[in-house]
């Protein structure tokens, strides 16, 4: 990569391709427009989901749509497009707002395991 003039950037690399920073693909957004979405939460592609029917889509959105064709975790998708679990989670708010995902929350648990037991449990790793 040459700047004008012909210098080299130092910070860029040729094999590198383009550098996109985050906020340029959430818009300076950084909390998704749906409620926050879990880690181990499920993505799921709708049937019909066209992406190509929202031109206004960045290609981001577009290769979520195609890897969430099976069910597929949130931090497997962040992990898929090297993208911060942030970022993903804003474009994940887009797709659901488009209805072109659904996403499945994990169950919450009803009550919390109590303590002791938790205790008597590290105690006996520790003992093995």
């Amino acid at each position: 990569m040459r700047a004008e003039g012909g210098r080299r950037h130092e910070w860029l690399d040729d094999d590198a391709g383009p550098v996109v920073r985050p906020y340029t693909l959430t818009g300076g957004r950084v909390r998704s427009a749906v409620d926050g979405f879990d880690l181990v939460a499920y993505v799921v592609a709708e049937p019909d989901a066209d992406p190509a029917a929202h031109p206004d889509l960045h290609p981001e959105h577009r290769r979520l749509v195609a890897l969430a064709g099976r069910p597929v975790p949130v931090a497997e998708l962040a992990a898929d497009l090297d993208l911060a679990v942030g970022v993903v989670r804003v474009l994940l708010g887009d797709l659901v707002d488009r209805g072109l995902v659904t996403v499945h929350q994990p169950p919450t648990a009803p009550h919390l395991p109590d303590n002791d037991i938790l205790k008597a449990v590290v105690s006996g790793l520790r003992a093995l």
